[in-house]
């Protein structure tokens, strides 16, 4: 299958495709072209037929739906600005503090920034009618996936609050072409302001629940733990439930390990910063004496609450190693741990300390 993607990309996994863009390009511009978004899936991708697509959606409703793609469309139509983040970027900082096994060792690619078009999924659940009883809205997927000789859709849940919040979209386009394959074509959720994993692709099924999904991925993988368990000793009915993302920056330019000829010392400093649940990103500093002192970023234009800001800064430095912190804050004045060491878990999920760059001036 073509996948559309850019050749550029760092490939993390083929079978299942992940990779993500080299961080000198994914700075570059505000919205993040669909070849070098990030891809995460934990399968193959399906090959869906368009034209025999059904959405159902059933549990506790008054109405039961099944939707053919046409008629989701035909429903009217949203658009938002919206950044998505595995909770596993920048897991590869954590993995320098101690081993993490069976995870992908992002650096921090896993994150994008795009426009979303599809149909608010409170018009689906508000035609279908939600009982009171209601708390979670569960998506599945139609991909297929195995674990423990068992094989499943991808699937999560998110509270009804926000299920029933104008951001959160099941999008056909992206950037304002149809989804492709990889991204979830025909039909994706996008849930802002929370972790990747929750803006399911391929959805096929909408269940309204009064639990939390019970599908693998919920209810057992993306979950967090102290820094003292490890898998084999994990008690997976304690673990965190993942949901809205926390307030992170990331130095895109100059890349960590970089070496900058003295003549162009003068560097353009560049990178992203996000935030979760409807907060802003109001601020970045940047350090450049290991965090004795700080220096203000400049930031992209105010932008939607549920979009990444880009920060920039021009530094001169002089010949020899250097190194580049960055750490954002966000409208609930929330800002970034210092050591990622205080943030370590056997699963790598969630690293938001201030990020840090190392690279050579040359004399």
């Amino acid at each position: 299958m073509h996948l559309g993607k850019d050749s550029a990309l760092i490939v993390r996994s083929r079978e299942p495709f992940n990779g993500g863009p080299p961080l000198s390009r994914l700075a570059e511009q505000f919205l993040t072209p669909v070849p070098l978004f990030f891809v995460r899936n934990h399968g193959s991708v399906p090959v869906i037929n368009p034209a025999t697509y059904r959405l159902r959606v059933g549990g506790l409703v008054k109405t039961p739906l099944e939707l053919s793609l046409e008629e989701i469309r035909a429903l009217p139509q949203s658009t938002i600005v919206a950044a998505l983040q595995c909770a596993g970027n920048r897991r590869s900082e954590l993995m320098a503090v101690a081993p993490i096994h069976g995870e992908i060792p992002w650096g921090a690619e896993a994150a994008g920034n795009a426009r979303w078009t599809g149909v608010a999924l409170r018009e689906i659940l508000t035609a279908a009618g939600v009982h009171a009883s209601a708390q979670h809205v569960a998506f599945t997927g139609q991909d297929e996936v195995e674990r423990d000789g068992t094989r499943f859709g991808f699937g999560g849940s998110i509270p009804i609050h926000k299920a029933l919040g104008s951001e959160v979209l099941l999008a056909t386009e992206m950037n304002g072409d149809p989804l492709l394959p990889v991204h979830g074509f025909p039909v994706r959720a996008i849930v802002p302001g929370y972790i990747g994993a929750r803006s399911v692709k391929w959805v096929g099924e909408i269940t309204v629940q009064e639990e939390h999904s019970s599908n693998h991925f919920q209810a057992h993988a993306y979950k967090i733990f102290p820094p003292e368990v490890r898998a084999e000793n994990a008690d997976w009915t304690r673990g965190l439930m993942l949901g809205e993302l926390p307030v992170n920056a990331v130095i895109c330019n100059p890349h960590d390990g970089a070496t900058v000829p003295a003549d162009i010392a003068d560097i353009m400093v560049r990178g992203y910063a996000l935030t979760g649940g409807g907060r802003r990103v109001e601020r970045v500093d940047l350090s450049v004496d290991r965090g004795a002192s700080w220096h203000t970023a400049d930031l992209s234009a105010e932008e939607p609450p549920w979009a990444w800001r880009l920060f920039s800064r021009r530094f001169s430095f002089s010949p020899g190693r250097q190194e580049l912190i960055a750490r954002a804050w966000d409208s609930a004045a929330s800002t970034q741990p210092e050591d990622a060491r205080t943030l370590w878990n056997f699963k790598g999920y969630m690293n938001n300390a201030w990020h840090r760059v190392r690279f050579e001036v040359a004399g």
